[in-house]
């Protein structure tokens, strides 16, 4: 009994410092497997939850997504893990929402009110590469080792109990108030977003494009709230504007915006294969 009150004592006490370190560090006690472990978990809860988060039924549109833009983006070289990640893309059918977002393990989720506003496949395909970027980087399941350091390193060196999983897994779906992201974070994801695209049939600066159309909507501005489902896990569009002309500008390609046509942009694809079908 002593013994395993010391055991405890010590692992408790690695695991605060652990927590410490991972807020300055980012550090990241997941490994993969156990991303896609948790990815997994998360895909059930939002497919056991169809009022809050009801799939889009039509195949069609889905299949045209999938094959014609998330797939060949995954075959970008600097996607690393394209074959440890269990990388699946649905929709989400609320056309009030225009957002997307990614959980551990290469499960990406469109929401049909962002498939509906954009107007070319680059941009989706920006989006998309974004959200790919967000699961590359590992950057939940950091914020998710910063907030439950503690009982997960318990929970696993004392015999990595199943219900803990589950508890956190709930815990963390209510609201994916954790899988917000940061300042850091959106930035990261944009720069991988734009190398991802490089290396496709879509102009990389893409990922600028959905906050150009909001800006031109009026629905977003540096001095306005904006949308709030979207501004509350994706902070800064006009810097971040501003931010991916920089970087296309440093990396020679020219700069366009949400309004071009011509190459790698799609325009008419997007309209005839997307959005007339969506109707």
């Amino acid at each position: 009994m002593k013994m395993i009150i010391i055991k405890k004592k010590i692992i408790y006490a690695l695991a605060a410092a652990l927590i410490v370190v991972s807020c300055s560090t980012g550090i990241n006690l997941f490994t993969d497997n156990d991303e896609v472990h948790l990815g997994s978990q998360f895909d059930q809860e939002i497919k056991n939850n169809p009022k809050e988060y009801p799939i889009y039924k039509n195949s069609a549109v889905k299949n045209y997504i999938d094959t014609r833009i998330f797939q060949h983006l995954l075959q970008s070289p600097e996607i690393k893990k394209k074959t440890v990640y269990n990388y699946q893309l649905e929709m989400i059918d609320n056309d009030s929402v225009l957002n997307a977002f990614a959980v551990p393990g290469g499960y990406v989720y469109l929401y049909t009110g962002l498939v509906k506003y954009l107007e070319t496949e680059a941009a989706l395909a920006g989006v998309l590469g974004h959200e790919i970027a967000h699961v590359e980087r590992r950057h939940a399941t950091q914020r998710i080792t910063s907030a439950y350091g503690l009982q997960m390193i318990a929970s696993l060196a004392l015999g990595n109990n199943p219900s803990e999983v589950s508890i956190m897994v709930a815990n963390l779906f209510s609201g994916l108030a954790l899988l917000a992201n940061s300042r850091s974070d959106e930035d990261e994801s944009d720069e991988y977003s734009i190398k991802y695209l490089a290396e496709t049939r879509y102009y990389p600066g893409a990922v600028k494009f959905f906050f150009e159309k909001l800006k031109d909507d009026g629905k977003v501005s540096s001095a306005s709230g904006g949308i709030q489902t979207f501004l509350s896990t994706h902070p800064d569009p006009v810097e971040r504007i501003s931010t991916t002309n920089t970087r296309i500008s440093n990396m020679g390609y020219p700069v366009k915006d949400y309004k071009a046509s011509g190459e790698g942009i799609f325009r008419e694809e997007y309209k005839t294969n997307i959005l007339s079908k969506m109707k």
